[in-house]
């Protein structure tokens, strides 16, 4: 039986995998967080050792801060373990550090977990591939009023998978935080827009617009255990995967 361990445990996602896991009759190795005190369920406790964790767990799930990267998968590595990180607000540091782990042990790395959006992604990445760059791209979503960063790791996963289907780099061509007299827009950039508000757990669509049509393709999250369920599915699957850097898609099958 696979067991799991969870970095950034007491947050709302860290307590959904929890139950997910459960609910999937996994066993729960542990948990880490900050302030390294209480538990995830009797008997399972939440520590700030992120080693202790990565050697009591066969696989690790990280949704906690860009700031806890580092130490997460220096223990992952320590431990030879692999891990799924969901982790939202990374930058190219991060990345770096993700690659250079993903040649030690294995590594899935996603701006979202939920099966519904990475299926959306390959989607969006055919739609970019079949369609001319005039042919507009927008991505607009809508989170929480609690979300820290934006774009949503989820838009920008979109906005990498549409700028795979046109065979550009989405840091050249995208559009964000328009204001103000801005011009005309830039031919084949990839826009986007956050909205913040209320307790909604994450909308996403994907406007791809020419003259006199729109293809609007877009997911509907209704709560946090979508994320949670496929957090479970994907640990599992890359628990049987030899060193490397994963995706979503590999769960998938795609």
């Amino acid at each position: 039986m696979t067991s799991i361990g969870i970095f950034g445990a007491a947050g709302r996602m860290g307590r959904a995998i929890a139950q997910a896991a459960a609910e999937a009759g996994l066993t729960v190795a542990g948990g880490t967080d900050r302030d390294g005190s209480g538990e995830l369920a009797p008997g399972v406790a939440i520590t700030a050792d992120p080693l202790a964790l990565a050697q009591a767990a066969d696989v690790l799930i990280d949704f906690s801060v860009p700031a806890a990267l580092s130490a997460n998968l220096d223990a992952c590595i320590a431990a030879n373990k692999p891990v799924l990180i969901g982790t939202t607000g990374l930058e190219g540091e991060h990345h770096a550090l993700i690659d250079q782990a993903a040649a030690r042990i294995p590594v899935l790395q996603t701006g979202n977990t939920s099966l519904g959006v990475n299926l959306l992604a390959a989607l969006v990445e055919k739609a970019a591939a079949s369609l001319g760059d005039d042919w507009d791209i927008e991505i607009v979503e809508m989170h929480h009023r609690h979300k820290v960063d934006a774009p949503s790791g989820t838009a920008l996963l979109l906005g990498e998978a549409a700028a795979k289907g046109r065979g550009i780099a989405l840091a050249e061509h995208s559009e964000r935080g328009r204001d103000g007299i801005t011009g005309a827009r830039a031919k084949g950039a990839i826009g986007f827009a956050a909205l913040r508000g209320g307790s909604v757990a994450g909308d996403h669509q994907v406007i791809l617009a020419t003259e006199g049509e729109r293809i609007e393709l877009g997911h509907r999250a209704e709560n946090r255990s979508i994320f949670a369920r496929g957090a479970i599915k994907g640990a599992r699957w890359l628990a049987g995967q030899p060193v490397g850097r994963y995706d979503m898609k590999g769960v998938l099958g795609l």
